[in-house]
């Protein structure tokens, strides 16, 4: 199969208090493979065991990698360690990027690590900054920033309508996680 390329590559932007954006990207992550195209999935404030993690392992066009802790933290329990390690998924993303080995990037959970203070705005526009072209780059997360969002070519909004965490049921095996 010939590998198209993007033309253009756009900036896609998952924000929103309701479930799915990660789910989103995922699901544009496999649909591309199945178009030759290649995807990198750099997962901040990740480093527990999801389920994406076993069903991409083995499709030669998805890359998964995590940049975080393997227990949850709240925004108070941030440390100079957790910055260090967004910092260093940031720029191996960037590295990713302009490698020309990928057709589209994924920045999981990118938003909440500005939100924690791990990264900044400002280091999310300077990445999409040196975006070349023909590249697609997906951010999710709840509580976009504002500057991310006017940067976007695309925006959706997750919103919650009703969960059923409301009714005491966790994050669960396969579906949450």
């Amino acid at each position: 199969m010939k590998k198209p390329k993007l033309s253009p590559g756009c900036v896609q932007l998952y924000t929103g208090d309701g479930k799915g954006k990660t789910t989103a990207a995922l699901g544009l992550a496999v649909r591309a493979s199945g178009h030759g195209l290649r995807t990198y999935i750099g997962q901040f404030m990740k480093g527990q065991e999801y389920g994406e993690l076993y069903a991409l392992c083995d499709n030669p066009y998805i890359t998964v990698e995590q940049y975080g802790s393997p227990r949850c933290i709240h925004r108070e329990e941030v440390t100079s360690q957790h910055v260090d390690e967004a910092r260093e998924g940031l720029t191996r993303a960037l590295e990713v990027m302009l490698s020309g080995e990928y057709d589209i990037i994924v920045l999981d959970e990118v938003n909440i690590a500005i939100w924690f203070g791990v990264l900044t705005t400002d280091e999310v526009l300077a990445f999409l900054d040196q975006r070349p072209g023909d590249v697609e780059v997906v951010l999710t997360g709840r509580r976009a920033p504002q500057a991310l969002i006017n940067r976007a070519d695309l925006v959706t909004e997750m919103r919650e309508v009703k969960h059923y965490y409301q009714q005491g049921i966790g994050a669960r095996r396969g579906i949450e996680r």
